[in-house]
């Protein structure tokens, strides 16, 4: 087993809380696996979708602000994390079960793969991603969505065993502090350029003390983020579509691209490197990671543009 570092602290109330929930609903029972499946609304498929659809499909400049507030959330949390160096709730206390590993084909013990504990990372994104929409959109349907559906993930994190009550209140104030930084900097910082030069500096001291893998992962992808927007809209300016059939095939492509290139950038290196904690490893994963984020934002909208052309000369 792999061995386990990170501090201690809680309040006895929680781990009392948590047992109790987790003895109350056991993990066979119906309601038990709603709350497990309601976590995949923090997940990184989900983030991928909604993002997808935004900025494939429907509104580019939206997908683009909620993009940078969820990419910037998932950088700051480990930053957070890796100074906190909070263990899991399940490492030190026997009567707490994990019952949904954040790294599901790891040791439940390996901190490398699993991270810390505080803040909560699917707490804080959910709260960014739909926290953002209603920010986007001042629409009270959003606003609903972005106060039940992060309050439904917290409490599922809470019950799968990974997260103290307390790195769920955090992560949703860390959440709802990128929303108001970053509103505050794009208004204060008119170039873009400027901004995302502000965030990429912001990250870089993570590099010296960030030992989760989770940090290189969302460095990466902030990365690939920043320079794929300022790509796209120098050279590509693709056209998003209301057509249903343009959009299912744009997220099909989206999402796969997205999964499929991450797969094939591992190829080339040993898997016992990506599986080691060694520096090489990390910076394969924040490159790997930065590739597949700026093909997605940048090259992949390139083929919109190719088959919009082919669609006004069948009809022509």
């Amino acid at each position: 087993m792999t061995g386990v570092l990170g501090n201690v602290f809680f309040f006895d109330w929680e781990v009392a809380f948590m047992e109790w929930v987790q003895r109350v609903l056991p993990s066979s029972s119906v309601l038990a696996s709603i709350l497990n499946f309601l976590s995949m609304f923090g997940e990184q498929l989900v983030m991928v979708a909604v993002l997808g659809f935004l900025y494939w499909c429907w509104d580019k400049d939206f997908g683009e602000y909620v993009g940078l507030n969820v990419v910037t959330v998932s950088l700051w949390n480990p930053m957070l994390k890796n100074i906190c160096l909070r263990r899991r709730p399940y490492f030190d206390n026997s009567g707490i079960r994990c019952l949904r590993p954040v790294e599901k084909g790891a040791d439940i013990y390996d901190i490398e793969a699993q991270g810390f504990s505080f803040p909560s990372g699917h707490s804080s994104s959910a709260v960014t991603l739909y926290g953002s929409l209603a920010s986007y959109t001042r629409k009270r349907v959003f606003l609903l969505l972005a106060l039940i559906l992060p309050l439904l993930v917290g409490i599922s994190r809470v019950y799968v065993g990974v997260h103290y009550p307390t790195d769920v209140l955090c992560g949703w104030l860390l959440g709802l502090l990128v929303i108001l930084v970053l509103n505050l900097l794009r208004k204060s910082i008119r170039n873009q350029t400027v901004l995302f030069g502000v965030l990429l500096l912001a990250g870089l001291p993570g590099f010296f003390y960030c030992r989760s893998s989770d940090f290189y992962t969302s460095y990466g992808m902030l990365f690939g983020f920043c320079t794929a927007i300022l790509f796209e809209k120098r050279f590509v300016h693709f056209e998003n579509t209301r057509s249903p059939v343009r959009m299912i095939l744009r997220m099909a492509g989206g999402i796969a691209i997205y999964f499929g290139l991450n797969a094939v950038l591992k190829l080339p290196f040993p898997s016992a490197l990506l599986a080691s904690a060694s520096t090489a490893s990390r910076l394969i994963r924040c490159g790997r990671y930065a590739v597949v984020t700026f093909t997605d934002i940048a090259i992949y909208p390139m083929l919109f543009k190719v088959t919009a052309r082919i669609g006004r000369k069948k009809e022509n």
